[in-house]
């Protein structure tokens, strides 16, 4: 593997660490959310997770398609990711808050992503990246219209 692609690999590597992590704390939060927006959050958190679970699936394969082995440990996950688990239960507003703030950081991720596979022609990784990040960008925005 070139150079490059290692830059394109250790990228993914990131976005897959934090989309994992994303989709813990947004199970996490689907579980436990509660007050008067329950049945909005409790629908919208279990979309998110499900997209998320579908997500690192196709995130572990490209990795996979370039010749490295993917991480899949949690400790591993947690040397890579820039989100970072949530041991509480937060209040509703405030899980809201740390979902959009985490959608950042995929997103951040996900334009390395894109970056690194422009460098060295790897369509195929940068393609990915940019679906990653307008699906987070569009979480982002569904959750960040419960707090207006």
């Amino acid at each position: 593997m070139t150079a490059n692609r290692d830059e394109v690999v250790k990228n993914l590597e990131a976005l897959l660490a934090d989309s994992y992590t994303l989709y813990l704390k947004t199970h996490s939060y689907h579980w436990n959310v509660t007050g008067p927006m329950f049945t909005t959050l409790h629908t919208l958190f279990e979309t998110q997770y499900t997209e998320l679970a579908l997500a690192v699936d196709e995130i572990a394969e490209r990795i996979r398609a370039l010749g490295a082995p993917s991480p899949g440990s949690y400790s591993q996950f947690m040397e890579r990711a820039t989100v970072k688990e949530d041991t509480g239960v937060p209040k509703a507003n405030d899980m809201i808050r740390n979902l959009v703030a985490d959608m950042g950081h995929v997103v951040a991720a996900a334009q390395k992503v894109v970056a690194a596979a422009q460098a060295c022609d790897d369509s195929a990784s940068e393609d990915l990246g940019v679906r990653r990040i307008d699906v987070h960008e569009k979480a982002a925005w569904m959750l960040r219209v419960h707090l207006e």
